[in-house]
């Protein structure tokens, strides 16, 4: 019972990366409603209270924005590209941090440790 509601929130996850890579090239409705729901948590009804429209257009609306961002990273993969980017980040960080350095090569091993550090930052952000 428990795996339902964390594969829904996987897939919200998934949806706002996607909306962060390619969230551009959508309309400008597009952007806003899967904005507001993937990422705020509104409710179909109350998105579409907010934009004068039927529930029903809503759902269309988001279905149709999340077939765009599905096909655009099937052909151009930058969240896949992205994610095993972070992942290699972090096993050379944990590498790095087993590294037991010299006096003449500690300043470079916290040199390189702080670059991987603050490019791992810099993607959660």
């Amino acid at each position: 019972m428990e795996r339902e509601p964390m594969e829904a929130m996987e897939k919200k996850v998934t949806l706002s990366w996607l909306l962060a890579f390619y969230g551009e090239l959508l309309t400008d409705n597009q952007q806003q409603m899967a904005r507001l729901h993937w990422e705020e948590d509104y409710t179909l009804s109350e998105i579409a209270q907010q934009f004068s429209v039927s529930r029903q257009s809503v759902h269309d609306t988001l279905n149709r924005t999340e077939k765009q961002l599905d096909g655009w990273e099937e052909k151009l993969g930058l969240l896949k590209k992205f994610r095993q980017m972070e992942t290699g980040l972090q096993a050379i960080q944990h590498e790095m941090n087993q590294v037991v350095a010299t006096r003449e090569t500690q300043s470079h091993l916290q040199s390189a440790l702080r670059m991987v550090a603050a490019l791992l930052d810099q993607e959660e952000q």
